[in-house]
C-alpha cells in the first residue's frame, strides 16, 4: 500500500475510534415513555369527566420540614367559566409580590416566626414584613399558629405549588 493510502486508512481508523469513544462515553438513551404513562392524570380525568371537560390539580409532597401535604381539587369547565373571576383577585394579588413569594418559600422551609423571617435580608424592614404577612394571612396563604408562628395551611400547600408550577415558562 502506498503512503497516501496508508495515511487515508489511518485517518479513517482514527475517526472511527474517536466516534466509538464518544458513543461509549455518552449516557445511555432514556427509553421513550408511552404517551399513556406520560399523561396518566390527564387520561384519568378524561375518563371520569363528561364533555366539555374539567381542570384538575393534585399533589403529594413532603416539605423540607417533614410535613406531608396531599391534595386534589377539580372543577368542571362550565363551573369555572360561569364563576365571577374577580372574586379570585385578592387571592391572586397576594401572590403577586416577590417578597410575599419569598416569605411563603421560607415558611415552607421551616422559618416560621416573624423574628426568624425578619433576619432574612431580602424581606425588608419589620414594618414591611408585617404588611406582607398580613396580606398573606388575609388571602388564606398563611395562618398564625401557636406562639406567633406562621404556616402555610396544609390545604394550601399543593395549590400554592401548583400555581408556581403553572407560572413556569
Amino acid at each position: 500500500m502506498s503512503s497516501a493510502a496508508e495515511d487515508s486508512v489511518a485517518a479513517r481508523l482514527a475517526a472511527l475510534e474517536a466516534r466509538v469513544a464518544a458513543l461509549e462515553a455518552a449516557p445511555p438513551a432514556v427509553p421513550a415513555v408511552p404517551e399513556a404513562e406520560v399523561f396518566w392524570a390527564l387520561e384519568g380525568l378524561k375518563e371520569r369527566t363528561p364533555t366539555p371537560g374539567a381542570v384538575l390539580f393534585t399533589g403529594a409532597v413532603t416539605l423540607p420540614t417533614g410535613e406531608r401535604a396531599e391534595w386534589q381539587q377539580g372543577h368542571g369547565l362550565a363551573e369555572l367559566l360561569e364563576d365571577d373571576w374577580s372574586q379570585a383577585a385578592s387571592t391572586l394579588t397576594a401572590l403577586g409580590h416577590p417578597v410575599r413569594l419569598l416569605l411563603l418559600r421560607e415558611v415552607l422551609h421551616g422559618t416560621g416566626t416573624a423574628a426568624e423571617l425578619a433576619e432574612h435580608e431580602r424581606l425588608g424592614t419589620t414594618g414591611q414584613l408585617y404588611h406582607h404577612l398580613r396580606q398573606l394571612v388575609a388571602a388564606g396563604w398563611l395562618r398564625t399558629t401557636a406562639r406567633g408562628r406562621y404556616a402555610v395551611p396544609t390545604e394550601r400547600v399543593v395549590p400554592l405549588l401548583a400555581m408556581l408550577a403553572a407560572a413556569r415558562r
